[in-house]
């Protein structure tokens, strides 16, 4: 039975580990709104103006986020049916400090044999949202903690891997890439690797502002997957915001 997600779980989580942006824009508006009433127009207009981007803007994203993470299929993977992922199968789940998926992969697929990865580093991944995740949800039973240029697994291990909104995590492009050659170097020859993210691309400019430089643009990752040795034999839009890229070795034809 898959796990059931609470109704607007991933908007509040969104806010939840985010809260201090929503404070600033908060402290923002009502710092303009003060001084709007002191002062006469068209300064005052101006004002109430940037009042309105800020309403508009923080509302667009909530807004998508609840799309994108409570009324989408997101987290239902219904869209993977066709890669015909079987209950012999070994799986790699992969996550950056915040694991949403493991249990739903379980119960959904049930592989025989299941292997979770956390790269966290907080060294390297200093963000404080992620962070205040890690506190609010405790990590999967037998995940591994490991590092992104080693994974202590053998060679052709794993038939599936799971990147699900988590290796972006990863800001420089040659790590990256080696983390790459590290799923290349443990999955099967005919195995292939399930890598969901936002992209850097107009809809989540439109939906996120200038969040969307967190994200990686698709030139970025297909560059990623190529250096690799991977290609792409699929991607698929989960919704506007959300794409999923198949991987295959490159050489293996299906």
């Amino acid at each position: 039975m898959e796990s059931v997600r609470k109704p607007f779980q991933g908007v509040a989580n969104v806010v939840r580990f985010n809260w201090h942006f929503y404070l600033f824009a908060f402290v923002i508006s009502l710092t303009l709104f003060s001084l709007a009433l002191f002062i006469n127009r068209p300064i005052s207009l101006i004002l109430n103006l940037f009042i309105f981007g800020i309403i508009v803007t923080v509302s667009i994203t909530l807004l998508v986020t609840f799309y994108v993470y409570d009324l989408s299929n997101l987290y239902k993977l219904n869209r993977l049916k066709h890669l015909q992922i079987s209950n012999n199968e070994t799986i790699i789940n992969i996550n950056a400090g915040f694991d949403e998926t493991s249990e739903l992969i379980k119960s959904k697929f049930k592989p025989k044999n299941l292997i979770v990865l956390d790269f966290y580093d907080e060294t390297k991944h200093t963000e404080i949202s992620i962070k205040r995740a890690r506190k609010a949800y405790p990590p999967y039973p037998n995940t591994l903690s490991v590092t992104t240029n080693s994974l202590p697994l053998e060679n052709n291990l794993a038939d599936k891997v799971f990147c699900f909104l988590s290796v972006h995590e990863i800001r420089d492009n040659a790590e990256r890439v080696n983390f790459f050659k590290e799923l290349n170097r443990v999955l099967k020859s005919k195995g292939q690797i399930i890598v969901t993210e936002h992209l850097r691309d107009l809809p989540n400019f439109l939906a996120y502002n200038i969040g969307f430089f967190h994200f990686h643009s698709k030139k970025i990752w297909s560059k990623t997957f190529t250096e690799a040795n991977f290609v792409i034999s699929e991607e698929i839009k989960i919704t506007p915001f959300i794409s999923t890229f198949i991987l295959e070795k490159n050489g293996i034809s299906s």
